[in-house]
């Protein structure tokens, strides 16, 4: 698992904005300079939430990389406008509404492959509120990050079904021999509101 510092994390969030409205703006990519910890490659998710008038956070992009290829600056920039442009889920940011988005951003430790002779012992494998999980089976893939169970309140019941969903799959799929379960972990720094104070959320 990287290591990154507090100061680190936060900047990366700070990166993912300043990344979006650059891009948004002048259509350019923002280029800074390498830094220490922040030039390690990693594993980088980028999420942002639209700010609602009664304050509740909506999903409004979120697209990564769960394998280091890159370095981590890269990584957010890239995620950072591919989430705000890029997410077939949504059409793309406008400017006007960043003013009303929450940036997050979770640094990735690389995938590891959950090996169990009998697969319902998938469960005594995975801690809610520390493991992501990827889903492989013969017809796709899907990601969950690890606070999405924590924040919709999850059990592991639960967290095991939506991973199927998330990979296009029938709900059981996890159990089958042929399906392949990874897990991971994270740390994520989240804006407390948008362009405010940045969090460590894990």
């Amino acid at each position: 698992m990287i290591k990154i510092s507090d100061k680190d994390g936060e900047q990366l969030v700070r990166l993912a904005r300043q990344s979006v409205k650059k891009y948004l703006d002048e259509s350019t990519i923002i280029h800074p300079i390498d830094q220490n910890q922040l030039s390690q490659e990693a594993g980088v998710f980028v999420t942002l939430y639209y700010l609602g008038k009664n304050k509740e956070e909506h999903l409004r992009g979120c697209i990564g990389f769960p394998i280091p290829e890159k370095k981590l600056y890269q990584s957010v920039i890239e995620a950072a406008i591919d989430a705000a442009t890029q997410d077939p889920r949504f059409s793309s940011v406008g400017r006007d509404e960043l003013a009303n988005i929450i940036f997050e951003v979770s640094i990735l430790s690389s995938p590891e492959k959950i090996k169990v002779q009998d697969t319902m012992d998938y469960k005594n494998h995975i801690k809610i509120g520390r493991d992501g999980l990827i889903l492989k089976w013969k017809y796709g893939s899907g990601l969950l990050l690890p606070q999405v169970a924590m924040e919709l309140n999850w059990d592991i019941d639960k967290y095991l079904t939506n991973i199927c969903y998330k990979a296009n799959a029938p709900p059981d799929i996890w159990l089958m021999p042929e399906s392949q379960l990874y897990k991971f972990e994270a740390m994520v720094y989240k804006e407390a509101e948008p362009n405010g104070k940045i969090l460590k959320v894990i």
